[in-house]
Parts: structure tokens; C-alpha cells; sequence
């Protein structure tokens, strides 16, 4: 048939009509569009004349019509003319167009042109059924998302907000049912969501594994001590001064005349570079300390082992040097020991730090302390709490500014100096903590000052060279006391023990390697704490919804400005009264949580 004017055909799959013949085609679709076309793009189906397009719905040609045309046809090939007749009893152009949408369907009949070819059965069921999966699935799917915008969830709906959860945990970049939703593909709108249909409890902490870090407790084999010499160190008064409730005490202090004598858990001697331990533990960087578990970087059998004071006797990695009155140090001595230690909460301690031996070591590690002083060490002392969850119930309290908890500090600061020394000294690869001075050397002393001059400091940096802290006022400093819970000071505890047996040591290629690998990863771990804490105590104040409590002003911009909750350690932003100036203090009261930004809404009260 020739195509012209008025006559039906097929373009792009929709039904349309020839409005001219020339150069081109010239039709107009079902949808009132008009286009000039090859002739190759368009299907002949009706000569016309057509004055009225036909629609595109099958669904008045039952199953039962279909069943039965097909059944005659008995597998011959026929054409679409021949299709709508037996179909629709005419030849007319809606039965012709019906007759082509069969065909195109695809079910029963396939073909092109004008050939029409019946399917065969086994085909047809197969694809019937994959049909009815899917039109299960889309019904399915349209009614979750209508249960969804309407707030609602049923337990079937679990399995498919998986996806939801995953991007919320930053597993997956993006949902479909956000993106069904009109909602931001984004953990933060995914976190919305989950609590809004009650998937996730307001208490959900997603702040671990939004970080991506490797939670659960490794579980290698560990290794026995190894029978080497050590300097037997028994003989000294040595004190593990921990938080009450302390589970991986690796560190104690004790003083001979002006010698300190800082003991550390000898780690080294049973996780040894590239073992699978070590793997284990760089895997991790750190332990992982939130207020409802703690997950660590190394098994418990380790602590269990080499816990200092857990045992009548302990192996340490001992760090000894002398003290002078200046607080320099000289003389240091690093060596595996045997100790004998007392353990001893940080309360206790402090009220009889100035008696026998801690009035001793006290004086002794006040020296280092002066040092840092004049070397403008930076002295920000802003409210800190201990938050814990027990059973879901939270627990904030503050941890109090007690003398005993310096000393320790700056024992630890000094053996971290000793360890420094002594591997400059040495020329053995190291990881030395270093941290850039402030634009401008400050001594804040009211808590907007504090918290002003703690955002003038440059990040920390860890690197292979030795150099100024500025913060801590030491010309080189290494982490080292620590090697239970950080992996830095675990490698520095590796180097060290290496060099003392004369062994092979990390070289620098590889002491780079671990140190980058360790600066994600405390990153991580260090943010995903802070961000669990705040989230927890958003927790305690949803418990304690009428809460109210002193702020004091820390900052301010034109109208708003930062407060700090000293009980709670917690900032927040807001609105404030022209008056108030920093450093002024007010009553708020609590008004509401949003758990996704960690951020807590409060009221000034005037009562």
C-alpha cells in the first residue's frame, strides 16, 4: 500500500496520522504533535481515510480472545490484517491498530512488517509468569511507597528500607525509595526518614559505621611471652592511676630519687611488625571507644596478659630518665622489665597526692610541666564529661579537674619526649607527633578565651622527622604510651624493642606507609567518638525532657552566638539578647532534638 494522506501508521510505537506527502512525511501524533518524517520511519496499518486516531489499550481483547486466536492459527504465519479480523471481526483501522499492539505486546504473537508469527506455548508461560512477578512486584512497590509518604511501616517493608539504612550508614551512595520519595539522597535525609517510620529508635548510634570503621573484637591466636632478659624493676613502688572501672590499664609511674620511671604494657613483645596481630590492629588504628561498647584494635587476651597490675608481676617496656630542676631530661634508659604494680583510681590517688610516693613523683613530674609552661604550652581547660550507656539508660558526668589526673599527663608527656630523644638520637625510624605554633601566642583564662584559642592551633601532624608541638611546648614528642589502645604507639614500642635486641627495623619506607594509614584511621575513629557522644547525649536529654541548666557564651556572631553547657560538655548555637556578651552565663532550657545533624534546640529561661 502507498502511503498518503489520511491514512493510519505506526511511529515510534503510538498511533499516527498522515497530513501531508512530499519530500517528506508529514503526520500528526496522538498527543496533537506535528512532524515531518522519512517514510522509513513510519508502519503502514490503514489506507483511510482516518480522521480520528485510535488508542493504544488492549485491555477490552480478553485472554480468552487471545487464547482462542491463537489456538486457530495453530502455529501458521498470518498477517495483521488477518490478525484483527479474527480478532475483532473487521479489517477496520482500530481493529488493525489493536491488531499491531498484539503483536507488539509480544505475548502471544511476534513477527514484523506485516507478519504476524503465534508464539510457542512453553514461551508464552514462561513469559506470563515473569509478567505476573513483575506486576507483583510493581503493585508491591506502589504500595510501599504510598505506606512510606503516609509516615507508615509494615514489617514487610524492613527487607526493602535495607537500602535506606545502608545509605544512612554511608555504605551506598544512593536509594531508589528516596529518590521515589522526592527526597535528598543523602544519610542525612536517609536518617530522617528511618526515624520518622520508627525503623530506627532515636537511640541508634550510625556514627561507627558511617565512618566505615571495622567494629567487633579481633580474634587471633596470641602468641606466648618470649623468654628474653629484662630488667627486673620489681623492687620500685610503680602505681597504675586509671579512671575507676578502668579495663586495659597499660601504663604506671614510679620515681627512684630524681629518676621516672614510666612502665608501659610491652605489647611489642608479642605483636610483631607485619604479623597477624599487628595487621589486626593497623586495620584499626585505635580502639574504638563509645558510650555504650568498646570495640578494640588488639583481643582481650593480649590485655589480659600484659595489663598492668593484673598480675602480681608484670612484663613493661620500661622508660627511665632523669628529671632536673629545669625539667630537661638526660640519662634515659628504655628497657623490657619486670614490675610489680599497685592500681589506683585517679579519686583516690588525688587524696594522697601529697604524701608518700606520690607527693615524690608529683614533685618530679612537675618540673616537666614548668618546662612546657615557659615553653608556652597551651593551657585550655574546658569542660569535659564521661558518658556511658548501660541497658539504654545514659549516664553523663563531668570529669573533675583533679590534680592527680595532671600528674599523670605529664608523666606520660615526658616518657613520650624520653622515647622521642631517643630515637633521634639513634637514627631509628619514628613516628613523631609535631604540631605547628599559632599565629599568636595567648594565655586564654576565661572559657570564650579557651575556646577562642583552641581553633587558632594547627591539626596535629605525625611524621617521620622530629619537630616542635607547640601545643604540648615540646621540641619533639612521640606518642608512646599507649600501645594497648593506638597503633602508632604499638609501632613505636616495635621500633624500639628492635633496636634494643640489635633486630631489623621498619625503614622509613615503611614506617610512611603505617603512619598515613594511621592518620585515617585515628581520624575516623576519633571523630566517630565525638560524634557518638554528642549523639548519646541528645539520648540523655530526650530521658530528661525537662531539663534545664547553666550555659555560658563562648562566641558571638551579630546575632547569634555559641554556648557551652559545662554539665553536658555540649555546645550549641542560637539565638541571644544584644546584652549578653561573651562569657556571660545563662539558664537554658531544653526543647528538642535532631538526631541527624546532632544538633539540640534550647530556650533561654527567664524564670
Amino acid at each position: 500500500m502507498t502511503l498518503r494522506t489520511d491514512a493510519l501508521v505506526v511511529y515510534k510505537r503510538r498511533p499516527a496520522r498522515i497530513t501531508g506527502v512530499a519530500d517528506k512525511i508529514e503526520i500528526i501524533t496522538a498527543d496533537g504533535q506535528s512532524k515531518r518524517v522519512r517514510d522509513k520511519d513510519v508502519t503502514l496499518l490503514h489506507p483511510g481515510p482516518v480522521r480520528t486516531l485510535p488508542g493504544d489499550d488492549v485491555a477490552d481483547i480478553g485472554d480468552d480472545t487471545l487464547a482462542e486466536t491463537w489456538e486457530l492459527l495453530d502455529g501458521e504465519v498470518t498477517t495483521l490484517t488477518e490478525l484483527a479480523e479474527l480478532l475483532c471481526g473487521d479489517t477496520s483501522a482500530e481493529s488493525l491498530w489493536q491488531a499491531w499492539r498484539v503483536r507488539d505486546d509480544g505475548l502471544w504473537f511476534e513477527g514484523d512488517g506485516d507478519t504476524v508469527l503465534p508464539r510457542a506455548r512453553e514461551s508464552i508461560d514462561s513469559d506470563r509468569s515473569e509478567r505476573d512477578r513483575k506486576a507483583n512486584e510493581a503493585a508491591a512497590w506502589d504500595g510501599l511507597i504510598a505506606r512510606l509518604r503516609a509516615g507508615r511501616m509494615q514489617d514487610e517493608d524492613r527487607k526493602p528500607l535495607a537500602e535506606v539504612e545502608r545509605v544512612a550508614l554511608e555504605a551506598q551512595p544512593g536509594s531508589r525509595i528516596l529518590k521515589a520519595l522526592e527526597l535528598p539522597e543523602t544519610p542525612e535525609s536517609a536518617h530522617k526518614l528511618l526515624l520518622r517510620l520508627a525503623y530506627w529508635p532515636e537511640s541508634m548510634n550510625p556514627w561507627p559505621q558511617r565512618f566505615g570503621l571495622t567494629l567487633g573484637e579481633p580474634r587471633h591466636a596470641v602468641p606466648d611471652l618470649p623468654d628474653e632478659e629484662r630488667l627486673d624493676l620489681t623492687h620500685l613502688d610503680s602505681w597504675a592511676i586509671d579512671d575507676a572501672g578502668n579495663q586495659d590499664p597499660d601504663d604506671a609511674i614510679a620515681v627512684d630519687g630524681d629518676m621516672l620511671w614510666v612502665h608501659v604494657a610491652d605489647v611489642a613483645a608479642l605483636v610483631t611488625p607485619d604479623s597477624e596481630l599487628d595487621l589486626a590492629a593497623r586495620e584499626r588504628g585505635a580502639n574504638l571507644y563509645l558510650p555504650e561498647t568498646t570495640w578494640p584494635m588488639l583481643p582481650q587476651a593480649i590485655t589480659d596478659r600484659l595489663g598492668l597490675g593484673l598480675a602480681e608481676v608484670s612484663p613493661a617496656l620500661s622508660f627511665g630518665m632523669r628529671v632536673l630542676d629545669n625539667g630537661d631530661i638526660e640519662d634515659i634508659r628504655i628497657a623490657p622489665s619486670w614490675v610489680r604494680v599497685k592500681r589506683i583510681s585517679y579519686e583516690d590517688a588525688d587524696t594522697a597526692l601529697d604524701e608518700p610516693p606520690f607527693a615524690a613523683i608529683n614533685a618530679v613530674t612537675q618540673r616537666g610541666y614548668d618546662k612546657r609552661m615557659t615553653n608556652s604550652a597551651a593551657t585550655i581547660r574546658l569542660p569535659e564529661v564521661r558518658v556511658r550507656v548501660t541497658d539504654g539508660v545514659v549516664d553523663i558526668r563531668p570529669l573533675p579537674s583533679l590534680r592527680s589526673r595532671a600528674m599523670v599527663t605529664n608523666a606520660m608527656l615526658l616518657a613520650g619526649e624520653a622515647a622521642a630523644r631517643y630515637a633521634d638520637a639513634n637514627v631509628i625510624p619514628f613516628p613523631y607527633s609535631t604540631q605547628a605554633p599559632p599565629d599568636s601566642i595567648e594565655t586564654p583564662e576565661t572559657p570564650a578565651q579557651m575556646w577562642a584559642y583552641r581553633k587558632k592551633f594547627k591539626r596535629t601532624q605525625m611524621q617521620t622527622s622530629p619537630e616542635l608541638h607547640s601545643g604540648l611546648g615540646l621540641p619533639m614528642y612521640s606518642q608512646a604510651t599507649s600501645p594497648l589502645r593506638r597503633y602508632l604507639d604499638l609501632v613505636v614500642h616495635q621500633q624500639l624493642r628492635a633496636h634494643l635486641r640489635g633486630a631489623p627495623l621498619i625503614d622509613h619506607e615503611g614506617m610512611v606507609e603505617r603512619i598515613g594509614r594511621a592518620d585515617v584511621l585515628t581520624g575516623a575513629v576519633r571523630k566517630a567518638e565525638r560524634q557518638s557522644n554528642r549523639h548519646w547525649t541528645l539520648v540523655w536529654l530526650q530521658q530528661h525532657p525537662d531539663w534545664r541548666g547553666e550555659a555560658v557564651v563562648v562566641d558571638r556572631r551579630d546575632r547569634r552566638g555559641t554556648l557551652l553547657i559545662p554539665e553536658l560538655a555540649l555546645d550549641t548555637v542560637m539565638s541571644l539578647p544584644p546584652q549578653l556578651t561573651p562569657d556571660e552565663t545563662l539558664t537554658l532550657r531544653y526543647k528538642g532534638a535532631n538526631f541527624p545533624d546532632l544538633s539540640a534546640s534550647f530556650a533561654i529561661d527567664n524564670e
